[in-house]
């Protein structure tokens, strides 16, 4: 149903005509608060702004008093080189000679089941606008997604979408797909995930903000013309009307068009380049309720706003549907009055619309709307942007868990091979090329590595071999069996990932994904997700630079597994000098080492989700020092730097291959380092474990395997040791296609073609998903 605007004075007339604001997903105290400060009835403008400025999506509101935690926690030392941390679009890391990164990830949920092709779609739209309004121009996205199961009839309608949403929107945007993951689980049947990742470069000095500053500067409007998509998404306006009658079909999802975009990076890139911007903000959830609002709350001023220069593209749209609808493409910007022309003219080069609609004041703390020649909000903005309700929602450990941490018995097969061929094609751990072959992963001509790679890594400068090293990891069945722990792990790979590559880490990002926060096992769940990456990033002296919540992700009264996804950004001077994750395909052989200690450890694992046994058991157990010996090895500033033998000072410039170990333990890492290549391997698992299939397919962390020429093994090995790093040679490459283990040992005898993995691992996505509608457009 349609939303009609009453004024401020419809309102006086009729102070005992009742207000849908429970359909607006507020309180009664909620609403009772609104009225006390307004000091009388709220217009349907003032109630839809307060309800999805307010909403959880927007305030975070239960969220609030756990978030805290990051500011608390970090220290001097981690933040010194953040120029933008919580609480912006996006963090921004100053990485030195005046250059600077910012990446965010941010989740778009609900929309990509209602419409999984705009759902996603306008996911990768959004995040790309939070890299935009910090001054940046994007240069890469990734992906973390997960659905229900893989043969599941729905999953065949939402992840062909999704995923076509992602290439669609990404590809057309001219942004390489560096990444991301892909998982699938029953409880995220009816509740999928759809996270989008982006990160963008600039320099120093071009660092923009979102705040009205002032007095006499105006408000631009630019983009994208303002229409009904989107209003229900946020605010539920969809469901009720204020006034009988007058229907209107309004889509809940929003429907983008990257083309607009890409012009509106350009357009914005040669803004920030004329200087004529202020402060600014992208419009995304709650559309320009949000923008107006958070821009006039952060400035020195009020703010004055008029609704009929909006340029619309629906007929009669009141000002409640204005000020919610979450149309795409739109950014709005302050301005100097000597600058507006100026502007306009470089909004008209690039066919961009463009309107001032309103101007900072300087009357005090107001936020004052107009539409059709009447007043429709007049409010504080710091109460609409800032001042939302705070709950500190009851949390208390679940009983269940008593029972869900008690170890089962693990059935480890004798027949190695196997078991290795079931878990290669597993929907966990097959190939995903079905996916990522249509995205564009090498667009612009910077992108290193990407395919089938650990993390992506992007030169950043075309000038220089500088380059950053992207990840983003998240494990639900781990995090569901211990929420600290898994938290912890899941920065612990996204690090893991980002060091073998070569990389620095600087930053961290995450998208905290969660069932109702209304119930108390789901909050203790995210209270320990919180404080296990918070102590974690302590320990690994790397700063949370921003992040998302997205809670309410359940179907009925069932959670989705608690999936905290962290993203981590790593920096590195010569993307030349990266390590890949693959041995070269040539007639060489070379030793394969493994870092770290391995121990009988499946609680979580894909072992035992394929195995059929239940989620059950401790997930494994990572000590963050661990990951930061890790990282020394792998940096150029590793001990006796100073040895001629060592390129660049550090032990990884020695190495032909690295591939960190996660999910499928030394058996996926041994197969993905050498599944592209006509190579075998002859294995000796003596070394790693006692038992032959621990060894093999145990997931335990802070362990990576690295591949070396023979005349370099004897460097590595002394390298860890050093550092303290448990070591094992585990084997050789050779010509033979075969993996084999050697005589005397438990696995003598036993032997896997990497042609029957490879096919194995090649053939599940596209047998499940091969004739399953994707579209190309909204439907």
């Amino acid at each position: 149903m349609a939303v009609h605007n009453d004024t401020v004075e419809a309102a006086k007339a009729s102070p005992e005509q009742e207000q849908p604001y429970a359909a607006l997903g507020l309180k009664d105290d909620e609403y009772a608060r609104i009225r006390e400060i307004l000091g009388r009835r709220p217009t349907d403008a003032e109630l839809t702004v307060y309800s999805v400025m307010w909403s959880e999506h927007c305030s975070y509101k239960s969220s609030k008093v756990h978030l805290r935690y990051f500011g608390e926690t970090m220290t001097e030392e981690m933040g010194a080189k953040l120029l933008a941390g919580i609480g912006e679009n996006a963090g921004v890391v100053d990485i030195g000679d005046g250059n600077a990164v910012t990446f965010r990830v941010e989740s778009h949920n609900h929309p990509s089941y209602v419409e999984p092709y705009q759902g996603a779609a306008t996911g990768v739209g959004g995040i790309v606008r939070d890299i935009m309004a910090m001054g940046a121009r994007p240069i890469a996205v990734m992906d973390q997604l997960r659905f229900g199961p893989a043969d599941a009839e729905d999953t065949k309608r939402v992840l062909p979408g999704v995923v076509s949403g992602i290439g669609g929107y990404g590809n057309s945007l001219g942004l390489p797909n560096i990444g991301g993951e892909t998982c699938f689980d029953e409880t995220y049947a009816g509740n999928p995930l759809v996270n989008a990742l982006c990160v963008g470069t600039l320099k120093v000095e071009d660092l923009k903000l979102a705040f009205a500053s002032g007095k006499g500067n105006k408000v631009m409007l630019f983009g994208s013309r303002t229409g009904l998509d989107g209003i229900g998404g946020v605010s539920v306006l969809a469901s009720e009307s204020f006034e009988d009658g007058a229907e209107r079909k309004l889509p809940a999802v929003q429907v983008g068009d990257p083309f607009a975009e890409k012009v509106l990076i350009e357009c914005c890139l040669e803004l920030y380049a004329a200087d004529v911007v202020v402060g600014i903000q992208d419009l995304g959830g709650a559309g320009l309720a949000c923008a107006t609002s958070e821009l006039a709350a952060a400035g020195d001023g009020g703010m004055r706003v008029n609704l009929d220069a909006v340029p619309l593209r629906a007929e009669n749209m009141t000002a409640a549907e204005i000020l919610a609808s979450e149309s795409q493409e739109r950014m709005c910007a302050v301005v100097a009055p000597e600058n507006v022309e100026r502007f306009k003219e470089i909004c008209a080069k690039w066919d961009v619309n463009c309107a001032e609609i309103g101007e900072v004041t300087g009357e005090g703390d107001r936020l004052v709307i107009e539409h059709n020649g009447e007043v429709v909000l007049d409010a504080p903005p710091s109460t609409i942007a800032d001042e939302a309700p705070v709950y500190d929602r009851p949390w208390a450990r679940p009983e269940w868990m008593d029972e869900v941490q008690v170890a089962g018995d693990v059935d480890k097969q004798e027949d190695l091979a196997d078991a290795w061929l079931k878990m290669v094609a597993s929907p966990a751990l097959c190939s995903r090329d079905w996916i990522t072959e249509q995205y564009d992963r090498y667009v612009r001509g910077n992108t290193v590595q990407a395919r089938h790679a650990d993390s992506g890594v992007l030169r950043i400068d075309e000038s220089t071999r500088r380059g950053v090293s992207v990840s983003a990891d998240a494990s639900g069945r781990y995090t569901y069996l211990d929420p600290n722990m898994g938290a912890r792990l899941a920065l612990a790979e996204a690090y893991r990932n980002v060091v073998v590559t070569g990389a620095r880490p600087v930053a961290v990002t995450n998208c905290l994904n969660f069932g109702s926060p209304e119930n108390p096992d789901v909050m203790w769940q995210f209270r320990e997700a919180v404080h296990g990456l918070a102590d974690g990033a302590v320990e690994l002296s790397i700063p949370v630079s921003g992040g998302n919540v997205s809670f309410y992700n359940q179907t009925g009264d069932t959670p989705i597994l608690p999936t905290p996804v962290v993203g981590v950004l790593g920096v590195m001077d010569d993307v030349a000098a990266s390590v890949s994750p693959r041995v070269v395909n040539n007639g060489e052989s070379e030793i394969l080492v493994l870092l770290g200690e391995t121990r009988d450890e499946f609680g979580g694992s894909v072992w035992q989700e394929i195995s059929g046994a239940p989620l059950r058991g401790l997930p494994p157990q990572v000590d963050l020092a661990n990951e930061a010996r890790l990282a020394e090895f792998f940096a150029p500033e590793s001990p006796a730097a100073e040895d001629s033998d060592r390129p660049d000072g550090s032990p990884a410039r020695g190495l032909t291959a690295a591939h960190d170990l996660s999910e499928g333990g030394l058996a996926q890492a041994v197969f993905e380092m050498i599944k592209e290549t006509e190579k075998g391997a002859e294995l000796d698992l003596s070394g790693v474990h006692e038992d032959a299939f621990t060894a093999l397919f145990s997931e335990s962390a802070s362990r990576v395997l690295v591949a070396c020429s023979p005349d370099r093994v004897d460097r590595v090995v002394a390298d860890a040791t050093e550092l303290g790093i448990p070591v094992a040679i585990v084997g050789s490459t050779n010509l033979s296609g075969d993996i084999t283990f050697a005589d005397g040992t438990a696995a003598a005898g036993q032997s896997v073609s990497v042609a029957a993995l490879r096919a194995a691992w090649s053939a599940t996505l596209p047998g499940l998903f091969a004739h399953a509608d994707a579209p190309n457009s909204a439907v």
